[in-house]
């Protein structure tokens, strides 16, 4: 299938723009109403945008009628507590799918590799129209936790870490990447996440913001890599026994942990 995509995602599947500098009032995420929500962590979301304008996370296409990651209809009780990070979510002026607030607690650099995931953001995405992806606004200032995203899950060679100051605006193929934040803070994590879809419009936006295609990895160290290499296999075995004792068989068959 072909889809319309941005030319500045398009070698590295991702783009950090110029940081948000101007001060957001905090009640704009504290006062908002949250949802428990399973992603990367131990999280609670707080939408702006769902699928018929309810306080409610679900994807788009679990509803009736199912649609892709589009057409997002604003929640008003919430968009009236949040103005700023409204006019954030509509600043390119790109269609936008899901729009919420996400509140991340504390985790390792271990948890985050184990929770590593892709977003189906596509999933009924109709031939010849925008492939959408997910823009990352970081409200908190966590400027030791980071962004990480993999190509492949399994192998840290392929993977990016954006360090994650107050403001930090990235735009990232989210389908293309496995990815999820370590938190390395003491107090939860809040950050913006919206699904926008590419086309001329986003392509504008990125270049008007200074898009940069390769922003500096950061660094760690190669025993903090290994050892979590050691506990993602080991934590992916474990639930792997744990289905296959209830009769339930999971992917990969073969044990990684050894």
């Amino acid at each position: 299938m072909s889809f319309i995509t941005s030319a500045a995602l398009e070698e590295t599947g991702y783009v950090v723009l110029d940081r948000y500098a101007d001060p957001i009032d905090p009640a704009e995420w504290q006062d908002l109403e949250y949802v428990g929500w399973r992603s990367s962590g131990i999280t609670r979301f707080a939408p702006l945008t769902s699928y018929a304008g309810e306080v409610e996370c679900n994807g788009f296409w679990n509803q009736t009628p199912p649609r892709t990651d589009k057409d997002g209809v604003w929640i008003p009780g919430q968009v009236e507590k949040a103005p700023t990070l409204t006019e954030l979510a509509q600043e390119p002026g790109a269609n936008i799918g899901r729009c919420r607030v996400i509140e991340l607690q504390p985790n390792t650099y271990a948890d985050a590799v184990y929770n590593l995931h892709q977003d189906d953001n596509n999933r009924l995405n109709e031939d010849g129209s925008g492939w959408v992806v997910r823009s990352f606004i970081n409200l908190t200032d966590d400027p030791d936790s980071m962004l990480i995203l993999r190509e492949d899950r399994f192998d840290p060679a392929t993977e990016v870490r954006m360090a994650l100051p107050a403001g930090t605006r990235a735009i990232v193929d989210t389908q293309r990447f496995w990815h999820a934040v370590w938190h390395r803070g003491t107090a939860p994590r809040y950050s913006l996440i919206t699904s926008w879809t590419s086309g001329p419009k986003l392509d504008t936006y990125i270049a008007g913001n200074n898009g940069d295609q390769h922003p500096r990895s950061v660094a760690i160290d190669q025993q903090t890599i290994d050892e979590a290499q050691v506990e993602l296999h080991r934590r992916i075995e474990e639930r792997r026994r744990a289905f296959e004792a209830q009769g339930i068989v999971m992917e990969p068959p073969v044990e990684l942990y050894y």
